[in-house]
């Protein structure tokens, strides 16, 4: 067998070991590889060196980390130096004939993927192909000679989660509960089920930990005639991922509000609540929402990840000139800075990573929010609990009372809390806040429908910037294509930079085929100006205020998000898709 012979093969017996002949014992340094194939200087090999003795860390991830060093570059010249065969996992899936063989805890734990199984031989991806303790535990788990492969770690894990579908015990779990008769039990017995039933149980945490390995932002559990639809928001994008039998809704959606401490006996009204737990080692966070449909409840959960960290300014994708602009702004002693944009914008992450940069010690910084998204350990942050009458004004009133420097208050909802909000900026405070917005000029007007003064608008807010969301083309498939006719028309009627080369992504596994990866912030930045303030005073237009922000070098959201399809970041139909283009 070609395969099991070759020379740069690794073969582990599933009972004994092999010591494969490779490169790596020719004295072929890996260092010298790196130079010669200019991936690094010799200079960076030196300053890596320093740092091994005292790291103990391999020379290839000391250069990753330092950022000297791609992790696919390291990955084809250890692929070269050892004689071990490359995996793409960008391109190559793996059979579900493999994936049998290994199981996901073992996968997980020596960082491997098990591709294919040729000629009775299982090869796998590993990361560390040199490691035999970790080829002798694949063989014993697959029951097969196993031949190693090379990929980067981090595509790795991302395959695992790709391949190993918390999804796919689904089915078993149905089964159990439509043989066990739930849906034709009492409410009082149907309560109890829902509390001790491990399928229910089962398929909530199932739905949710792969919405977590999805990345995915909300859960959407929508009750329809005959069938329960589960899809994922990804990236902004809803994408379908499991469709359940109908009379599995109620279960379903008590066991959720059993979960958030919700009333499961109340169906005609929307509830809200939250859930705490830990997935798979990460603490989470789970907003609910339930609302009734002609079909039942349907569903939302918001996944908010406490592992997460916090985005700074720099991380979020401003141009230079908003960014040094707004970075001068938030820093004023007094005033009102606003976020707008619609549900999902990301306008609570602008704030937080406003408040991490010009958190000091000096300073005290208040929030009231709902939720509470992510916990700063030297922030006073006050979580809103209407049911015991802790509201957006409310606390705003007792925060006013605490000798505040800098207020966050997470949305401003409604009049009152507008007006405070307003008191508190005229008073020698700084407040920082969002508005539900579709821009800039539009948010302004918002805040004069709630009943505040033009006049205390004018003195009041200092700036407003509306942002939008846009999905970046994946890094693994991005490649050239010839944009439709109508998507190269409204590039160039809209003032595009003209260019002939345009890229998408061509979808590949680590995207789940749709051609785009993560997101990036599109930003219009409105300064309130001694101009602007006597257009608001004068009671001016939407388009007029639009108008004056633009000549005194506003960039607005359509011109900004041009300016990354230019940059190659995303592309034309996602522009037309997410932002505001009239």
């Amino acid at each position: 067998m070609a395969r099991r012979s070759s020379a740069q093969a690794v073969e582990i017996e599933p009972r004994r070991t092999r010591r494969a002949s490779t490169k790596e014992q020719t004295g072929n340094r890996l260092g010298d590889l790196l130079v010669r194939n200019k991936l690094v200087s010799q200079r960076q090999i030196a300053e890596a060196l320093l740092q091994q003795s005292s790291s103990g860390k391999r020379l290839g991830q000391l250069l990753v980390d330092l950022g000297a060093l791609d992790e696919r570059d390291l990955a084809r010249a250890l692929s070269e130096q050892m004689g071990v065969p490359l995996a793409d996992l960008r391109t190559q899936a793996p059979e579900p004939s493999a994936l049998e063989r290994v199981p996901e805890a073992v996968a997980r734990s020596t960082t491997s993927i098990p591709m294919r199984i040729v000629d009775g031989i299982l090869e796998v991806a590993v990361a560390d192909p040199s490691n035999r303790e970790i080829a002798h535990q694949l063989a014993v788990a697959a029951g097969l000679d196993v031949l190693l492969m090379i990929a980067p770690s981090g595509d790795i894990r991302r395959a695992i989660d790709n391949s190993y579908r918390a999804l796919a015990d689904v089915e078993q779990f149905v089964d159990q509960f439509q043989a066990s008769d739930v849906g034709r039990r009492t409410e009082t017995s149907l309560q109890k089920a829902i509390v001790q039933d491990a399928p229910v149980v089962q398929i909530v945490n199932l739905v949710i930990i792969q919405a977590l390995r999805d990345r995915s932002s909300d859960i959407h559990i929508e009750p329809q005639d005959g069938r329960v639809r589960v899809r994922f928001r990804i990236d902004g994008a809803l994408h379908d991922m499991l469709e359940l039998p109908g009379d599995m809704a109620q279960a379903i959606v008590s066991r959720v509000k059993i979960m958030a401490s919700m009333n499961i006996v109340e169906r005609q009204r929307a509830q809200d609540g939250q859930i705490a737990m830990e997935v798979e080692g990460r603490p989470i966070d789970i907003r609910v929402s339930t609302t009734p449909t002609i079909w039942g409840e349907k569903t939302v959960l918001r996944l908010l990840d406490k592992g997460k960290s916090l985005l700074c300014l720099d991380d979020l994708g401003m141009p230079k000139f908003t960014h040094d602009t707004y970075s001068k702004l938030i820093r004023s002693p007094f005033g009102m800075v606003l976020c707008a944009g619609p549900t999902g914008s990301g306008k609570t992450t602008t704030l937080y990573a406003s408040v991490n940069e010009i958190n000091q010690t000096e300073r005290n910084i208040m929030t009231i929010e709902d939720p509470v998204e992510y916990v700063f350990p030297s922030i006073n942050q006050i979580q809103i609990k209407e049911a015991v009458g802790v509201t957006f004004a409310g606390g705003l009133r007792a925060i006013l009372r605490q000798d505040p420097d800098i207020i966050l208050v997470g949305e401003i909802r409604d009049a009152e809390t507008a007006r405070i909000a307003t008191q508190a900026a005229l008073t020698g405070h700084f407040v920082l806040s969002s508005l539900h917005a579709t821009d800039a000029a539009t948010a302004l007007h918002r805040f004069m429908d709630m009943g505040i003064e033009p006049f205390l608008v004018a003195s009041s807010v200092l700036a407003v910037l509306g942002q939008r969301l846009v999905r970046r083309i994946c890094p693994s498939c991005k490649t050239r294509y010839a944009p439709a006719a109508e998507e190269l028309v409204f590039y160039v009627e809209a003032g595009g930079n003209p260019k002939t080369k345009f890229w998408h992504g061509a979808g590949c596994n680590f995207c789940a085929q749709t051609g785009y990866q993560d997101r990036i912030g599109v930003y219009e930045l409105l300064r309130v100006t001694e101009a602007m303030k006597q257009m608001i005073l004068k009671d001016a237009s939407h388009e007029e205020l639009r108008s004056l922000a633009q000549d005194q070098g506003m960039r607005t959201l359509r011109q900004e998000a041009l300016r990354l399809v230019a940059e190659d970041t995303t592309t034309i139909s996602e522009v037309v898709r997410a932002i505001y283009v009239l």
